[in-house]
């Protein structure tokens, strides 16, 4: 198999489901919307075996300016941390 879009995955889960394209694009663009709406509160989402996606912090740093050497202050910032679990891993090997 090989890259997936959003419309390749809910045609290949309608197929594989026998469900309709229409009820499982719903379903997995609920999917996203809870798991974006929990972990900006600050939870974490856990998939058993298949992923984890949690809420990080970046501290606020220096870097430099590649083009001119200047230093600069880099704000701190919020990001998202995305495990994957062992049978995910399992599945690459």
């Amino acid at each position: 198999m090989s890259n997936l879009n959003k419309s390749e995955l809910v045609a290949a889960v309608a197929a594989h489901t026998g469900e309709s394209q229409a009820a499982v694009n719903r379903v997995v663009d609920a999917l996203f919307e809870t798991i974006a709406k929990s972990v900006a509160a600050g939870g974490k989402v856990t998939i058993p075996g298949w992923l984890s996606v949690e809420k990080g912090h970046r501290a606020a740093r220096q870097g430099r300016n590649p083009q001119t050497g200047a230093t600069i202050q880099i704000a701190a910032a919020n990001t998202v941390k995305v495990s994957a679990g062992s049978k995910l891993k399992a599945a690459v090997k």
